[in-house]
């Protein structure tokens, strides 16, 4: 040992790999590494990893199938001993075929009708209580800013608005707009929402990043928030407690869903266990500032 530690010896772990037929790695492939929802959820997921001796690899598709796909063969050719993905699209075929070979549970987003474990949370639950608290504010004209619209979790998020909607008998008033998870979706679509001869009372955003672009917009404005719209996210991040004001959100359990996700894959792996688990984890609405109560 003395002469190993002279000679500052490395063992070759792809001679053990080799040996063992083991590389303890996962991947991890997400849509934004740059998002801090994503980062967070790679965060849970790594310490997930290390308390059991494995080092994960990152991969991110920026939003991206072929790049997605890309980073699913570099996995693939890296020999790791199972994948924990957040897809991007809507086709899970190819999903499918890798989990014929190697353990793969998917994070946050899934697929609608596949057969691949998942842990997510209720993004329909989450909406709707957004959404009713809106309505029991007096807000009736609430327009929607929705993320990318082929992601399971957006669309779920897109029903449960328009479910508190419907439940107060107010469908016909549902207004849609958006395609992306991004700042510029945000900001875009608030401008053109504020600049409407009947402009909406309240936004409901369905991401910590359409917030940040949703509030460059309205600082360009005259508006204030709570007084001239009210303003509500899907996504909870510290910082939105030191805004001026302080944001109502929609909480998911960011650190249980990685943490949990990493402890399926594993469970997959080392015990071959072949079972279907998928999950969908309660969210939490966090009342803050950012919501005036309408005068009748």
């Amino acid at each position: 040992m003395a002469e190993v530690r002279r000679c500052g010896y490395v063992p070759s772990f792809l001679a053990q790999s080799l040996r063992k037929n083991k590389t303890n790695t996962i991947g991890l492939v997400l849509p934004s590494i740059s998002n801090p929802y994503f980062a967070d959820i790679a965060s849970a997921v790594i310490a997930g990893a290390r308390e059991q001796g494995y080092t994960t690899i990152i991969v991110d598709s920026m939003e991206d199938e072929r790049n997605q796909q890309h980073a699913l063969r570099a996995l693939l050719s890296r020999k790791v001993d199972g994948i924990i993905a957040a897809p991007c699209g809507s086709d899970p075929r190819y999903f499918e075929e890798i989990r014929k070979n190697i353990p793969l549970v998917l994070v946050d987003r899934y697929f609608e009708n596949s057969m691949i474990p998942y842990v997510t949370a209720n993004n329909y639950k989450g909406a709707f209580d957004a959404t009713e608290k809106l309505i029991q504010n007096g807000h009736e004209l609430i327009a929607c800013i929705q993320g990318d619209i082929e992601s399971v979790p957006n669309k779920a998020r897109v029903k449960g608005y328009r479910g508190a909607l419907k439940k107060y008998g107010l469908e016909n008033q549902a207004l849609v707009v958006g395609d992306a998870f991004s700042i510029q979706n945000g900001y875009l679509e608030t401008k053109l929402l504020l600049s409407r001869p009947v402009r909406p009372t309240a936004i409901f955003v369905l991401s910590h990043t359409i917030l940040l672009g949703a509030l460059k917009a309205i600082q360009d404005t005259s508006y204030r928030i709570p007084d001239d719209i009210s303003l509500i996210s899907f996504d909870d991040h510290l910082s939105l407690d030191y805004m001026t004001p302080p944001m109502t959100r929609v909480s998911q359990p960011v650190e249980e869903m990685g943490h949990l996700a990493a402890k399926l894959l594993f469970d997959y792996i080392e015990n071959k266990n072949d079972s279907v688990t998928q999950l969908a984890l309660s969210t939490t609405l966090i009342v803050r500032s950012s919501v005036a109560r309408l005068s009748s």
